[in-house]
């Protein structure tokens, strides 16, 4: 029993813990608080007239299905589009292979519902996306770290001793949460070879991929896997390419696992919503997305030079980060006596919010000399006055 309460919980229910970012939003509510904590999209790049017509177009056509059950699966155009969406010459995905889900953190979910026992090897980036540690943690694995470089993961590591056995390798190939980092297409590649060489699935998690800015597109792990005989669960989400409020998006694997998740989704929500589902195939089926992405990716790309002018600035030149080519996010690593959690607690005395990089390190040794920024839904000027401020704060903390 809880001490706290008169409520007997399960082991797994006491060992929940509440989100570090959640925590740090509760500050930043505070319309004083610079935040560059949040992951969230932009608001001025939710397309708001299209989906309101979209809305209305489903519910004045089809309104009665709209609004009725729908099949597990997911809303079958819908399905068909993107399995369209990520065919190419060379791979076909065909509609068997999605699953319509509401949100990517239902899908990381369901995955560990799929593939994890207590006790199961999972390996994971060092660092990697909390949400996707949250999902997991409840099913009581062994979390492996896998080092990381300048250049993201470093798919020797597949084949180390530590590896072996292991349920899954999760990984976010482009613009990583937190890092902003992106893998070359060698390392992708390799990534994928010694994946099917030892028998491991990949968890290609890619909410950001559309959302490059510069640089060169790299293929993705779902198509190297196929063509090198690996199994890659691929997934993706309409919330930073539409809006994050539709809680929707999608799981890309081969049958069979498909056609188990479907059974799990059955026990969690029996469907995601019909209306929203028919809405968002109504927004893109004529190729909207293509008009609109590159407005959201011009918005991201400024949005992150105006925070990189800044920290090139203010920041001391011993204080390193990353340039990501895409996405909503950057890494800072101070010097290694320096503990961002302490930064943290100055900054907020300040006005200003980040995310200490220690949550988002699974396995092994944190590195508490780092942390993250994002950089999206902050105008410029309050970027420049918050940046210079953290450059403040290092510089008094050396």
């Amino acid at each position: 029993m809880d001490s706290h309460t008169p409520y007997t919980f399960s082991n797994r229910a006491n060992q929940l813990t509440s989100s570090a970012i959640r925590e740090i939003l509760k500050v930043t509510t505070r319309p004083e608080i610079i935040s560059f904590a949040g992951g969230l999209p932009s608001a001025d790049g939710f397309p708001i007239t299209e989906l309101r017509q979209a809305f209305d177009t489903v519910l004045a056509t089809d309104g009665r299905a709209a609004l009725q059950y729908g099949p597990t699966e997911g809303y079958t155009p819908l399905r068909e589009w993107v399995a369209q969406d990520l065919s190419t010459e060379n791979v076909n995905i065909d509609v068997n292979e999605v699953l319509i889900v509401s949100g990517s953190q239902q899908a990381l979910d369901m995955l560990g519902k799929l593939f994890i026992d207590v006790g199961s090897k999972v390996l994971v980036e060092s660092p990697t996306y909390l949400g996707a540690l949250q999902s997991f943690s409840v099913f009581e694995p062994e979390y492996v770290a896998m080092d990381t470089d300048d250049g993201g993961l470093i798919p020797a590591e597949v084949s180390t001793a530590k590896a072996a056995g292991a349920r899954f390798l999760y990984a976010l190939p482009n613009f990583q949460n937190p890092t902003g980092r992106t893998m070359s297409e060698a390392r992708r590649q390799e990534l994928v070879e010694r994946c099917a060489a030892a028998g491991i699935p990949i968890i290609e998690d890619d909410p950001y991929g559309e959302l490059r800015y510069k640089g060169t597109p790299q293929p993705s792990l779902l198509h190297l896997g196929r063509k090198a005989g690996a199994t890659v669960v691929r997934l993706g989400s309409f919330s930073k390419v539409l809006a994050p409020g539709l809680r929707l998006g999608y799981i890309v694997a081969p049958a069979a696992i498909i056609d188990k998740l479907v059974q799990i989704k059955q026990a969690t929500d029996l469907h995601s919503p019909s209306v929203t589902q028919m809405a968002v195939y109504e927004a893109v089926k004529g190729g909207f997305l293509q008009q609109h992405l590159p407005t959201v990716r011009d918005l991201y790309k400024q949005q992150c030079q105006y925070m990189l002018d800044a920290m090139a600035q203010h920041f001391p030149d011993n204080v390193k980060w990353t340039r990501p080519e895409g996405g909503m996010f950057l890494w800072v690593t101070l010097p290694e006596h320096m503990d961002s959690q302490e930064l943290l607690h100055k900054a907020i005395e300040r006005n200003v919010a980040f995310v200490p990089g220690e949550p988002f390190y699974a396995a092994g040794e944190p590195k508490r000399n780092t942390f993250r920024l994002s950089f999206v839904t902050v105008s410029e000027d309050r970027i420049r006055e918050g940046i210079a401020i953290l450059g403040q704060l290092i510089r008094e903390q050396m």
